[in-house]
């Protein structure tokens, strides 16, 4: 159980899903271990958060457990689908600790917002990788036939295809450089997803695919806070077993972040 998650569900306002999806993965495996390793590095973290004065452990999150993968990974991002949509009617905030990121198509499927915010060091824009369509590499392609527009901060590398589909209308890219500037002008309902290689590797050694030059975690919290009170659902993904628990700790913490904010927008 993730740490302070002790809500039942009949009375929850958020549910952690753990979906360990490591099927796609392309460089470095181990996502299957992800929402193990964000478990265990929360066990660190203080209950009490200072800066909103609560305790995470007064804010209802419901541990659901993980949604163990299939062979077929359309077919398992399907049953994830059924099962984050279904807290979405019980009116419960899905939090999905993946697994590689792929996971996050099944969580927007759900959840059907106008707008997706990604945080992540790759584009994802192709429309195929490895002959799939469905793959941690493509997944930002296949959230624009959910969402109106994705904005992708922190994007540092990508094919040319993706370079090119992000010149169109629906597509925001802000380089790492700009992100700590970034305001969160957002129209309708948010989805946001955070890939923990958006950090630079120094931060976040643990992920499958790291990229140089990436953002220090402040940065992510301040864009984890300022999404977070307009946000329907949030997954934290692409963290694996490969380092001594990095990854993992900065998951895990704006998981947190993301819950002391979205509960604190309800409440205002």
């Amino acid at each position: 159980m993730f740490p302070g998650a002790t809500a039942d569900r009949t009375d929850a306002d958020y549910a952690l899903v753990g979906a360990p999806l490591d099927a796609t993965t392309s460089f470095r495996p181990g996502t299957r271990f992800g929402p193990r390793e964000v478990r265990h590095a929360a066990g660190g973290f203080e209950d009490f958060d200072h800066r909103s004065g609560r305790s995470f452990s007064d804010l209802a999150v419901h541990d659901h457990g993980d949604v163990h993968p299939r062979a077929d990974v359309d077919e398992y991002l399907e049953y994830l689908r059924g099962t984050l949509a279904d807290y979405a009617v019980e009116g419960t905030v899905p939090l999905v600790v993946g697994g590689e990121h792929t996971v996050a198509l099944a969580a927007v499927r759900a959840l059907e917002p106008d707008v997706a915010v990604v945080l992540d060091a790759h584009l994802d824009l192709r429309e195929t990788y490895a002959d799939a369509g469905t793959s941690h590499a493509t997944v930002t392609r296949r959230l624009l036939s959910v969402v109106d527009e994705v904005v992708v901060l922190g994007a540092r590398a990508g094919s040319q295809e993706g370079w090119e589909r992000a010149e169109a209308d629906d597509v925001t890219v802000v380089g790492p450089d700009a992100v700590s500037e970034w305001e969160p002008e957002l129209e309708g309902d948010v989805y946001l997803s955070v890939d923990v290689d958006a950090a630079d590797p120094g931060y976040a050694p643990g992920t499958g695919t790291p990229e140089p030059f990436g953002l220090e975690p402040a940065t992510m919290r301040g864009v984890v806070r300022g999404v977070a009170p307009r946000a329907v659902g949030f997954d934290a993904v692409e963290v694996n077993d490969r380092d001594d628990g990095q990854a993992a700790t900065l998951a895990a913490k704006l998981l947190r972040e993301f819950v002391f904010a979205h509960a604190a927008g309800s409440d205002a």
